[in-house]
C-alpha cells in the first residue's frame, strides 16, 4: 500500500483532530445557545482550512514540500471526480426542482397512498423521493411539513410520522445514485456506483419491508381522513426516473447527470418554468452548483489535509490502532463499520465522514482482502445509520424544527425502525454473507484494483 513505508505518528493527527474539534465544538456551543441547526453554522471548509494551516505549522518538512503534498492531495483524481460530480448533482437538483419535478414527485406519490396507510405510505414516498433526488435533507424539507400536517389533523402518532419521514429520507441518502454520501464513498474506495447500489439494496430492502409492516400495524389510524393534494405532472417526474435507471444500468455518472440536467431543462423550458428561457436555465444550473460549494471546498481541502497527514504518518497510526482489534476479514468489516460510525458521530455529517474515513477503510480493505465494494457498502450504510439517528444531526434537527417543537429527539430516535433494522441487517451480512453475490459472480482483481470483468476487458483492449 501507499503508506506501508511511512512511520506511524499520532502527533500527525493533531491538524485533523483540530478540524473535528473546531467543527464539533462550535456546534456544541451554538446548540447550548439555542441556535437553530447549530452543528451546521460553522462552515466546514473554514474548519478544515484551519486544520490545514495547523498542519503547515506543526508537521515536519519545508513549506515547499508541504505545499507540494497538499496540492497533490487536492488534485487527486478521486477528489477531483468527486467534486465535479457534486457540482453536477447540485445542478440537476435545482433544475429538476425549478421544472416542477420535485413537487410533482411528492403529489404523485401521495395520490396513490391510501388514507388508512398514511404512515407506511409516507415512509415509502420518502424512500422513493430520496433515492430519486439523492438528498435526505431535501426529502425531509419537501415531505416533512405535509406528513406532520396530516398527522396533526388526523390525530396520528406525531413522533412515529416524524421517524417515518427521517427513515425514508435516509433510505435514499444511502442508496441514491446522486447522493453526496454515495459519491464520496464510491470514489473514496474506487468502486462503481452500480455495484455499491446493488450490494446495499440487498441489505436495505429487507429493513425497509419490515419497517413498512411495522408502520402498517402501529401507524394505522382508526378512521380515514381526507388529504388535500396539489397538482402533479408525470412528465416532470421522468428525469428522476431516467437518471436512476441509467445509473443502475451502469451508464457513466457524468453522462447520467448531464443527461438528467438536459432532460429536466428541456421539460422546464417546454412548460415555461424558466422566466427568461435559456438565461434563467443557465442561472439555475449555476445556482445548483453554488449550492454544493461547501461540500466542494470541504472535499478539496480534506483531500489536501489527508495527504499531509498520510505523509506524516497520521493515517498509518489510525490504521495500526484499528488493526489491533482486527483478526481477519470479518473483524475488518466490523472495524470499518465502527470507524465510520465514530467519525460521523464526531462531525455530524455523513459526507464529510466518508471523505475522512475512505483512505483508512481502503487501506484496511486491501490489507485484509475485504472486497472494496463490500467495504464501500458497509461504510455507506453505517454512516447513514449513525447520521439519521444523531440527536444533533441535521435530519432530526430539521424534522423537529418543522414540527414546531411538537416532537423531540428523545421521542423520535426509538421509533427510527428503519435505521436500526438497516444496521442489524448490515451486521448480519458480515457473519452471514447473503449480500455477497456480486463479489462471487465478479471477484475483485487485487493486482489491478478493479473487478475481474473490467480487468479482462481492459487487458483485451491493451489498456493494462
Amino acid at each position: 500500500m501507499e503508506n506501508e513505508n511511512v512511520k506511524a505518528s499520532g502527533f500527525a493527527l493533531i491538524p485533523f483532530m483540530s478540524f473535528i474539534a473546531i467543527f464539533l465544538g462550535a456546534g456544541i456551543i451554538l446548540e447550548r445557545q439555542g441556535v437553530a441547526m447549530a452543528f451546521y453554522q460553522f462552515p466546514a471548509p473554514v474548519a478544515v482550512l484551519i486544520g490545514v494551516i495547523l498542519a503547515f505549522i506543526v508537521l515536519k518538512g519545508t513549506i515547499a514540500d508541504k505545499m507540494k503534498t497538499f496540492f497533490k492531495g487536492c488534485g487527486d483524481e478521486n477528489i477531483q471526480v468527486m467534486c465535479m460530480i457534486f457540482l453536477l448533482a447540485g445542478a440537476f437538483d435545482f433544475v429538476a426542482t425549478a421544472s416542477g419535478g420535485r413537487s410533482s414527485l411528492v403529489y404523485l406519490g401521495l395520490t396513490f397512498v391510501p388514507p388508512h396507510f398514511m404512515a407506511a405510505g409516507i415512509f415509502l414516498l420518502c424512500c422513493f423521493m430520496s433515492i430519486s433526488i439523492g438528498t435526505s435533507m431535501g426529502t425531509i424539507a419537501a415531505l416533512g411539513p405535509i406528513a406532520l400536517g396530516i398527522a396533526s389533523a388526523a390525530g396520528l402518532n406525531l413522533p412515529l410520522m416524524a421517524a417515518a419521514v427521517v427513515g425514508g429520507a435516509m433510505f435514499g441518502d444511502n442508496l441514491g445514485i446522486i447522493s453526496d454520501t454515495t459519491i464520496a464513498a464510491t470514489r473514496g474506495l474506487g468502486v462503481q456506483m452500480r455495484d455499491k447500489f446493488r450490494m446495499n439494496l440487498v441489505i436495505a430492502v429487507p429493513a425497509a419491508v419490515i419497517t413498512v409492516i411495522l408502520l402498517l400495524i402501529f401507524g394505522r389510524p382508526e378512521t380515514a381522513y381526507p388529504v388535500e393534494l396539489g397538482d402533479f405532472n408525470v412528465i416532470k417526474v421522468v428525469p428522476y426516473v431516467a437518471i436512476l435507471v441509467a445509473a443502475i444500468a451502469g451508464v457513466n455518472v457524468f453522462v447520467v447527470l448531464v443527461g438528467g440536467i438536459a432532460m429536466a431543462g428541456i421539460i422546464g423550458l417546454s412548460y415555461g418554468m424558466f422566466a427568461q428561457g435559456l438565461l434563467t436555465l443557465a442561472q439555475t444550473i449555476y445556482s445548483g452548483m453554488l449550492s454544493m460549494i461547501a461540500v466542494f471546498f470541504t472535499s478539496l481541502f480534506i483531500g489536501g489535509l489527508a495527504a499531509l497527514t498520510r505523509k506524516a504518518g497520521g493515517l498509518q497510526f489510525l490504521v495500526d490502532s484499528v488493526q489491533k482489534t482486527i483478526k481477519g476479514p470479518k473483524s475488518a468489516e466490523l472495524g470499518i463499520a465502527g470507524l465510520i460510525s465514530v467519525t460521523d458521530a464526531a462531525v455530524a455529517n455523513n459526507t464529510v465522514a466518508c471523505i475522512i474515513s475512505a483512505p483508512i477503510a481502503k487501506d484496511l480493505a486491501y490489507k485484509y482482502r475485504v472486497d472494496p465494494r463490500r467495504a464501500c457498502s458497509i461504510m455507506d450504510i453505517f454512516c447513514c445509520v449513525m447520521q439519521g439517528a444523531l440527536p444533533y444531526g441535521a435530519q432530526i434537527l430539521l424534522i423537529i424544527g418543522l414540527s414546531g417543537g411538537a416532537v423531540s429527539a428523545v421521542q423520535i430516535i426509538p421509533l427510527l425502525w428503519y435505521q436500526w433494522l438497516l444496521g442489524a441487517f448490515a451486521i448480519l451480512s458480515i457473519f452471514v454473507p447473503y449480500a455477497n453475490h456480486i463479489m462471487k459472480k465478479d471477484p475483485w482483481d487485487w493486482d489491478h484494483k478493479m473487478e475481474s470483468s473490467l480487468a479482462r476487458k481492459m487487458k483485451s483492449e491493451g489498456k493494462i
